[in-house]
């Protein structure tokens, strides 16, 4: 990891800086969770941006999660958001132990440096010293996300959370148990 990046918590006024991670990949694999198993798939996408309408979407979700406690780990180089982690601190509806790492995200050009790895460490730490026994996990289908989370030591829940799988049925729920 550069030496040049701080990672701090966020304050609440910062929470709208999250758009600003450039979050451009090309993907040309996915999972998707047939009858509790990963099956990897061939799908490209060519990702510039946020979708359209997600930030209108989900920051109210965001700062509701900040105003309960929310735990929001931001790496700065500089004045710039690079990454973000954010844990709910409120326990799941199916899964009351754990909780919802519910965004990680790395800018494109500070990729493959360690940050997600430091953010995700940093986001169990803190869950486990508010009693948390894991993270649920609502991944982006991309074999390099999924993978990511597999690597952690996340395993594929077989039955996801009603509300989360409500919320992204296309996303592949993990949890990683402490």
């Amino acid at each position: 990891m550069r030496s040049n990046i701080i990672i701090r918590m966020l304050e609440r006024h910062e929470v709208k800086t999250v758009w600003q991670i450039e979050r451009r990949e090309i993907v040309h694999e996915i999972y998707r969770s047939v009858g509790g198993k990963l099956r990897l798939q061939p799908e490209f996408y060519d990702v510039q941006d946020w979708p359209e309408g997600e930030p209108e979407i989900y920051m109210p979700l965001l700062l509701d999660c900040f105003d309960h406690g929310g735990i929001f780990l931001g790496a700065y180089a500089g004045e710039q958001l690079v990454a973000v982690a954010v844990t709910d601190a409120r326990p799941g509806q199916d899964y009351p132990e754990v909780r919802q790492l519910s965004f990680l995200h790395v800018s494109h050009g500070w990729r493959g440096q360690g940050l997600a790895s430091n953010l995700y460490r940093q986001s169990m730490s803190a869950a486990q010293e508010r009693g948390a026994k894991g993270l649920y996990i609502s991944s982006t289908p991309t074999r390099r996300t999924v993978e990511f989370y597999l690597q952690k030591g996340a395993l594929p829940v077989l039955r996801p959370d009603e509300t989360l799988y409500a919320l992204e049925p296309e996303d592949i729920h993990l949890i990683h148990r402490f």
